[in-house]
Formats: structure tokens, sequence, C-alpha cells
């Protein structure tokens, strides 16, 4: 028996359960997990806030890191270490937010080196997503001497990352959020301004004064917009997120006229030779002491009630959950 995350059926609320290995699903590696992550898509899959899950029941959690327990895989062995994220895990898949993960083997990475199981679960998800925005500006050519950049929902996993690898970077980094009391702690990580997301939440004209280089928007909706209309001619914008909703209320204005590129970031179905090079680079990268100090650890009992308070807008930062 293990201890898991459980989600029966749509509409039914999570509940923390002990269910039998054999009702694992039937892969080529089985995982004893030991850390996982509450990312806003679990927190959306366990409250049933979102159409997230899409297979029924459902254990959640997109990433989890664990040591190998059975493999028929040549690729993994028993007791080596091992992390994933994306692939529709937690989401089609059984997922990590459980004691035991039975997955693909293409699915699985090593540990990437220079960082143990935790800081790669402090990082997860959000740290991923934040490195692929990172790299998509850099490859599109924003350069720190370029301008300011813009980082929206600054507070939450993505954006708290993404401000600590750009100031990291050496840019300027504005960060936005609707928790102005956070601004210490946005400055900590590197964030040389801060600007509330109210700015950004009523309806923009067409092109506001061009003030961003670069941009990372976890948020969507009006705030995407507001965004773009204000780039630099040939800024760039990533778009990684929805907090803010699906639709997207812009013009054509800021891409026919300042060649403002939009770059879409999809962490799920990342293809691996990618994963690994963008975990290598977070392992370069992340300053492991203010990784540590955004991070808060809870167990697995307190992931209903954390994913309920992550939607809320309460919590900042990273929440990595330690499984028994």
């Amino acid at each position: 028996m293990f201890d898991a995350l459980y989600l029966e059926e749509a509409g039914q609320p999570a509940a923390l359960r002990k269910l039998p290995e054999n009702a694992l699903p039937d892969e080529e590696v089985t995982v004893r997990v030991h850390w996982s992550g509450l990312n806003y898509k679990d927190a959306l899959a366990i409250t049933g806030r979102g159409p997230v899950v899409r297979a029924w029941p459902m254990v959640p959690g997109i990433d989890f890191a664990g040591v190998v327990e059975r493999s028929s895989s040549p690729d993994f062995t028993v007791g080596q270490q091992v992390m994933l994220n994306g692939w529709g895990v937690g989401e089609k898949h059984w997922g990590g937010l459980a004691q035991k993960a039975s997955v693909r083997a293409a699915w699985l990475l090593p540990l990437p080196q220079g960082l143990n199981a935790q800081q790669v679960l402090a990082l997860g998800t959000a740290g991923f997503t934040a490195m692929l925005c990172v790299q998509a500006l850099v490859r599109e050519g924003v350069e720190p001497g370029s301008g300011p950049v813009l980082v929206t929902g600054a507070t939450g996993g993505v954006g708290s990352v993404a401000v600590m690898l750009l100031a990291r970077l050496g840019y300027e980094v504005v960060a936005v959020t609707g928790r102005l009391e956070e601004q210490p702690y946005l400055q900590k990580l590197g964030a040389s301004e801060v600007l509330a997301r109210s700015h950004f939440e009523m309806p923009s004209r067409p092109l506001e004064k061009a003030r961003w280089a670069g941009a990372v928007d976890v948020v969507g909706g009006q705030v995407l917009a507001s965004v773009c209309a204000a780039m630099k001619p040939q800024g760039v914008v990533t778009a990684c997120g929805l907090a803010g909703g699906m639709e997207f209320p812009a013009t054509v204005a800021p891409f026919i006229l300042r060649g403002v590129t939009l770059v879409g970031i999809d962490s799920v179905m990342c293809p691996k030779t990618v994963r690994q090079d963008m975990w290598e680079r977070l392992a370069l990268l992340v300053n492991k002491d203010l990784l540590a100090e955004m991070t808060r650890v809870i167990p697995l009992s307190d992931a209903i009630t954390a994913a309920t308070d992550l939607l809320e807008g309460k919590i900042k930062g990273r929440l990595v959950v330690e499984v028994p």
C-alpha cells in the first residue's frame, strides 16, 4: 500500500488515500517518490477549479523526484535518482503527489549535476518554465543592454525564478505583482523596480509608451495584452500562463508596427534534449541560497489546503511537498 492524493471523479474533492501498489499504471519504471511540488496546475486539479484532469481516477502532481524501485528499461537502474516534470503526468497519467509513481522511461531524467532532489523540486515545473522563457528571450536577441525586462506574476513560482535568473544574467528586471507588500522579497531576488498589477489590468490602447525590451508573462488575459502594447520595437514577450484568463484582448498593432515577437512556452511536451539542456543551465545559474529562501516545504497531508491558498494568491515562491 502507498499514500496518494486521489481524485476519484470530476466534482469530488481530493482525498489522501492508501492505494494498493497494483493500482499503479503498468509502465516501465516505478519510482519511490521523495519530493513533489505544488504548482498552479496541481492546485487547479486538486480543487477542481480548472479542467486540468483528463482521465479519472487521477493522482495529481505534474513533477516529482525520487529513487527507481523497479525498471524494465535499460536506461534506468534500481536505486538511481531520477526526476520528472510534464508529459501530461498529473493530467492524463498518474502523477507525483504520492509515495509511488509508475511512468514511461522516456519521461524521466537523471538528476542534473549540481542539484539535489529537493532543489530540483524547489525549481520544479515552475523553474523549468522560467528557464524556457529566459532562454527564449536570449534566443530572440534580448540582451542585458536592450532595456528593462518585465516579469508578471512575479511573486509566484515561475515569476520568482524568472526574476532571479534574469537578474543573475545581468538584466534590469521590473517585477509586476498584486502583492506590493512583497516588494522587499522581489528586490532581494533581483528586481530593480516593482509595479502594481493594477497598472496592467485596465484595457490598454493598441500601442502604449514603449518601455520593455522583453517580458515573461504568466498571467495572460488583459495583462498580457497591456504588456504587448508597451513593448519596445523588436521587443520579445514570452507567454507561459493563464492565471488572468484564456482570452487575449489585444490588437495586431504591436506586432506589425513595432515588430514585437510573442513566443509561446510549452513546458509539458518539450523535447527531452531541450529539457536536459534547460536543467543543466538551471543547475549552473540558480542561486541556491535565494532558492532556499523562496521555498516552503510542506507534508503531503497539507497539499489540499495549500492548493486553495495558492489559487487565492496567498503563496509566494515555491511549495515543495515532502513525501514521507
